[in-house]
C-alpha cells in the first residue's frame, strides 16, 4: 500500500511538473520547473530500484542539459520573450499533432505489450546488478548505435565551438 501511494505521488507529481513546465511565460521558471520535474523521475527510478538510471537522470539531464537550456535562454533575449503572446492561434494544429502522437504511443505500447521476453530474466537482472546487465547490452548489442550517438554528439560540439568563435570575431 505504501508503494502504491509513493508511486501515485510520483506519477502526479510529474505529471504536474510537466504541465508547469510548458505553461510558463518566463522560460527561466520553465527550466526551474524542469529541474524538479528531473528529480522526481529519478526519485521514481530509484523506488524502481535502477540506481544507476536514477545517477544518470540527475548528471546528465539536472546537470548538463539544463545548464545548456540556461545557456541557451540567457542567448534570448528573455524582455521580450516574456511580453510576446505565446498561445497565437496555433492551438488547433498543435492539438491535432498532440492526438497523433497519442495515437502513435498507444499503438507502440501494444506492441510493447505483445513482444516477445528478452535475453534477461529478472533473476539474472539481480544477480548482475542493473549497471553490469545494461553495460553488457549497451556494449554488446548496441555497440553501433552507441557509438552513432557519439559521433553525433561530437559533430554538436565542434558546431557549437565553430559557431560560439565564429560570433566572438564578427
Amino acid at each position: 500500500m505504501l508503494q502504491q501511494l509513493f508511486f501515485a505521488y510520483f506519477a502526479v507529481t510529474i505529471i504536474v511538473f510537466s504541465i508547469l513546465v510548458i505553461t510558463r511565460r518566463n522560460p527561466v521558471h520553465s527550466v526551474l520547473w524542469m529541474l524538479l520535474l528531473f528529480f522526481h523521475i529519478a526519485s521514481l527510478y530509484l523506488f524502481l530500484n535502477a540506481e544507476f538510471i536514477a545517477a544518470i537522470q540527475i548528471i546528465v539531464y539536472a546537470g548538463a542539459i539544463l545548464v545548456l537550456y540556461l545557456f541557451a535562454i540567457l542567448f534570448l533575449n528573455i524582455k521580450e520573450e516574456v511580453k510576446a503572446n505565446r498561445f497565437i492561434g496555433a492551438w488547433p494544429t498543435g492539438f491535432t499533432f498532440g492526438i497523433a502522437l497519442f495515437v502513435v504511443f498507444i499503438l507502440s505500447l501494444r506492441s510493447f505489450i505483445a513482444a516477445p521476453p528478452g535475453n534477461y530474466s529478472i533473476e539474472l537482472i539481480k544477480a548482475e546488478t542493473h549497471t553490469k546487465a545494461l553495460a553488457k547490452v549497451l556494449y554488446t548489442d548496441f555497440l553501433f548505435p552507441f557509438e552513432v550517438a557519439s559521433v553525433v554528439l561530437l559533430v554538436a560540439i565542434v558546431g557549437a565551438i565553430v559557431l560560439a568563435k565564429r560570433r566572438l570575431k564578427s
